[in-house]
């Protein structure tokens, strides 16, 4: 089964770790991606060591898991645009995305995950041509220079796949870079789930979900909102994805309903029950 990642509650931690070992969770920080959180040495400092202090035990162990090891964060993603033909915004944005990397490495953990950035829907040529070019030689550059993390590029508002599975493609020699599918922001575009999970399957290595209403972005607990979750489940098992999955909602309660439901239904990755 692939693993589950849950979002730390630093307010709420023995319940989180609690839920975290019932399911065997590792974790995905969303701490470290605010500016005046990445300009704060002494609280990034604060940050860590609270977590650090927080050790999980494995699925179904007494043994304490390795601080961070299995664990993720989402990098910078706010005005970041690695492709801008403005030197400047090019420039703070590669500052901003090697910052998230320098965190990563520094707490030892196993991946990070950003943003396209690209203007969803605007699709002229040599905005695409640049959009790619330019994140393809940035992210394998830094792939290169991080070679202990995963970097995972995840579709933000991006009206379909295709240009995303476009760069994924060109960088698949690139063993530690790969695609974060957002399902629940594929489900906001009026490109069909099964298009979605069917472009991208080669390259996914990483998942986010979560519900909504189809028209905006909740972050609702999974099976809160309209997302077909069946359908989610069976095309996840039939294009044979085995990438962890972070229930990307907000708070204890809506992460242990997500979980809750997802057992219950079998959706991926939770297994589903045997027929008697």
């Amino acid at each position: 089964m692939s693993r589950l990642y849950l979002v730390p509650d630093r307010k709420d931690m023995e319940r989180m770790c609690a839920l975290a070992a019932e399911y065997g969770c590792a974790y995905e920080y969303n701490d470290f991606f605010m500016p005046k959180v990445m300009d704060d040495p002494e609280r990034q400092k604060e940050i860590i060591e609270d977590y650090r202090r927080c050790r999980r035990k494995g699925p179904g162990s007494e043994v304490p898991l390795d601080v961070f090891s299995e664990d993720t964060m989402h990098g910078a993603f706010l005005d970041v645009t690695v492709h801008s033909d403005d030197p400047l915004i090019r420039n703070i944005s590669t500052l901003r995305i090697r910052q998230s990397m320098e965190t990563a490495q520094g707490m030892g953990l196993k991946g990070v995950v950003f943003h396209t950035g690209r203007l969803a829907g605007f699709r002229a040529a040599d905005y695409l041509k640049n959009w790619r070019d330019r994140n393809e030689a940035f992210f394998r550059e830094l792939a290169g220079q991080y070679p202990a993390q995963q970097i995972y590029m995840e579709n933000m508002f991006d009206e379909a796949p295709d240009i995303l599975a476009g760069l994924a493609e060109r960088m698949r020699d690139v063993k530690n870079f790969g695609i974060c599918l957002d399902y629940a922001h594929a489900m906001l575009s009026k490109c069909p789930g099964r298009e979605w999970i069917e472009t991208l399957a080669p390259y996914i290595r990483h998942m986010h979900i979560n519900d909504n209403d189809l028209q905006n972005d909740l972050h609702l607990a999974v099976g809160a909102g309209k997302l077909d979750w069946q359908e989610f489940d069976s095309l996840v098992r039939q294009y044979r994805i085995e990438a962890p999955v972070l229930v990307e909602v907000n708070g204890y309660e809506a992460q242990k309903e997500s979980l809750q439901y997802m057992k219950k239904h079998g959706i991926c990755p939770m297994e589903r029950e045997r027929k008697k």
